[in-house]
């Protein structure tokens, strides 16, 4: 229906946008299978058990997470926080880490078999996008005034030279490396926000009575995850709407010769803007949050003032849940908006005028020309939307088997937004032909790539998983219940008589002779106290060990099942064929009968000739 109204450009992206729902829904299903698996398994947890039993985590104190301000804790204080980091971060976590990297390869094939198909259906196997290239963009010919001879169409057409073509991409590359350098600036700026108001989190729960109830679920790392979370997230949504105008800015003074020239330089230029703006805070909290904190006495600090954050002894997946969470959800319910909300405001609003006239005097044409221009760009950001979902529900899935319900979800409204839009807020789109999907069918190929080995470095080094695993089959001395005793030994013992002014509490306690934080080193009665022990080298190489094993297994078996499926189904295959075939026929038969024709008016030596190389090129087509 979308294709006979609106042409096959949007018709695609439609048929795009429903297939891609489809598939989701067999990744919803298993994601939702594996949260419940989390959820009903919440209370086997030996982890968290220990954690929240008073006569474990009750008696081992830890070491301050801030200088000065911070005092001393319990571990059963973080009881809550590790019983819901349980949800995410158990065996089922690595299954749907692999399901997901199958599941991207089964729907990009079969997405390439449903094109196939629609291609054929819609008669575009003949359609060649080249042809599009040969027609050049007005503003190009308006900007460019030298001309030359096209080898194509020998016709003398405009052209830009090449220094000027070359200074147009050194300026455009810079202005697109500033833009990327700001927002990692801003992450830093993020990143900075989380060090200096961790102490000042951590000082005001412990010292305010109301907030001792929910002190349990609300820690000072959660509190500062949660906020950091949603600064980020108007960081990005401000950074965005100024960086969409600088790219269209920076396309146009390039002056690109076509129409998909001009769509494929902006669609790199936006997605690799959005790629680092969307997902550096998630990278962060997976890859770099927690693992250059140092050691009581020696920690790392940034700009040599604010001390690196450490990971929840729970984990940090828990906050990189949460980081995705509030992200991916924040952009779907703004995407939304923009998309349902603002259309439909402008067009009220564009109505105001025309209350005090008569029906007659603003006609239908008049009231439907008054509705929003959806643009030659309308569709790009539809679709930069959906690859940007599909990034959250890819890269990051190993921390939250919850993100294709909630993709899902937004799939289902958004088919309906974008339906109800096209039809009442804006007005009918110029029809235009399209066979695919274009440049973004390469980018999330790229991005299914990506995604097997991000999830493999976030459940090796962001989850607990193998830690939990070396302890199980290395370290564990109890027979009856291996996991017993996981805490106290993934916890490192260090004396406060050690101490450094500068990370001393304010606060000192007379009997307090040890603490605890989270690593693997030796205790300070050791000869090479406070190094790496020897588990940290083993955890370290089962971690590298577990991302060489799961990236080839997964790429073994996903290049298999590229290879298995054909990307043209083989039904659609014979129907193509037998047109050519029955196209050389029908040529074949009309140049027989135009050789007859000559035959019986006399012209017998040139036709016999002309008649057997007929043959032979009939002959030859049949046999190909």
């Amino acid at each position: 229906v979308f294709r006979k109204y609106y042409g096959e450009k949007i018709g695609i992206y439609f048929a795009w946008l429903g297939f891609y729902t489809e598939m989701l829904f067999l990744a919803a299903v298993v994601g939702l299978i594996c949260f419940l698996y989390g959820l009903f398994t919440m209370d086997e947890n030996m982890s968290s058990k220990e954690i929240c039993d008073p006569a474990i985590g009750g008696e081992i104190i830890m070491c301050p997470l801030c200088d000065r301000e911070c005092d001393y804790w319990r571990l059963n204080t973080t009881c809550e926080a590790s019983e819901y980091s349980h949800l995410f971060d158990n065996v089922a976590t690595v299954f749907f880490a692999i399901f997901m990297g199958i599941w991207v390869t089964l729907f990009l094939e079969f997405w390439k078999r449903r094109q196939a198909r629609l291609k054929y259906e819609w008669d575009l196997f003949d359609f060649e996008e080249e042809q599009q290239q040969l027609q050049l963009r007005p503003e190009y010919e308006a900007k460019c005034t030298q001309k030359k001879k096209n080898p194509v169409t020998q016709e003398m057409e405009p052209y830009l030279p090449l220094t000027s073509q070359a200074v147009r991409f050194c300026i455009s590359g810079t202005t697109v490396l500033f833009w990327v350098s700001l927002i990692i600036a801003s992450m830093i700026a993020v990143i900075v926000y989380r060090l200096a108001v961790y102490a000042a989190f951590a000082s005001i729960m412990e010292n305010t009575e109301t907030l001792k109830p929910i002190s349990g679920l609300l820690t000072p790392q959660l509190a500062t995850s949660v906020t950091a979370s949603c600064l980020n997230f108007v960081i990005i949504m401000i950074l965005n709407f100024i960086y969409e105008r600088i790219a269209i800015w920076i396309t146009d003074m390039e002056i690109p010769r076509t129409h998909m020239e001009y769509e494929n330089r902006l669609t790199m230029k936006m997605f690799l803007f959005q790629f680092v703006n969307y997902y550096s805070s998630c990278f962060y909290v997976a890859f770099f949050k927690g693992k250059f904190v140092g050691y009581p006495g020696a920690y790392t600090y940034m700009f040599n003032s604010w001390r690196n954050e450490e990971c929840d002894p729970a984990g940090c997946l828990i906050e990189l849940t949460t980081q995705l969470t509030i992200v991916m959800a924040g952009k779907q319910i703004w995407g939304n908006i923009q998309e349902a909300i603002v259309p439909w405001i402008c067009n009220w609003w564009g109505r105001r005028k025309a209350r005090n006239n008569p029906e007659n005097l603003y006609s239908r044409w008049e009231q439907d020309h008054d509705l929003q221009t959806f643009g030659a760009l309308g569709l790009f950001y539809e679709y930069l939307e959906m690859v940007i979902q599909f990034g959250f529900i890819t890269l990051f899935v190993a921390s939250f088997p919850l993100a294709p319900v909630l993709a899902l979800m937004n799939n289902i409204l958004e088919i309906r937004v974008d339906s109800w839009k096209l039809t009442t807020q804006y007005r009918r789109p110029v029809a235009a032909k399209a066979h695919s999907i274009g440049v973004w069918q390469e980018i999330l190929n790229g991005m299914a790539i990506l995604s097997v080995v991000t999830n493999a470095f976030i459940v090796a080094f962001t989850s607990d998983m193998i830690p939990r695993l070396v302890y199980y089959y290395a370290y564990s001395e109890n027979e009856d219940s291996p996991m017993s005793g996981y805490i106290n030994n993934s916890l490192s013992v260090f004396q406060i008589s050690d101490f450094p002014e500068r990370n001393m509490p304010k606060m000192v306690r007379e009997n307090l002779v040890i603490c605890r934080y989270r690593d693997y080193r030796y205790p300070p009665d050791h000869e090479r106290r406070y190094l790496h022990s020897m588990q940290f080298w083993h955890i370290l190489a089962a971690k590298l060990a577990f991302i060489i094993i799961m990236e080839h297994v997964v790429f073994i078996v996903k290049f298999f099942v590229a290879w298995m499926i054909p990307d043209v189904p083989a039904d659609v295959k014979a129907k193509i064929k037998r047109e050519k075939y029955l196209t050389q026929k029908i040529l074949h038969e009309y140049e027989l009968e135009k050789l007859k024709e000559r035959l019986c008016q006399g012209d017998k030596r040139a036709t016999e000739k002309e008649y057997i190389a007929t043959e032979g090129r009939m002959e030859l087509s049949i046999a190909m």
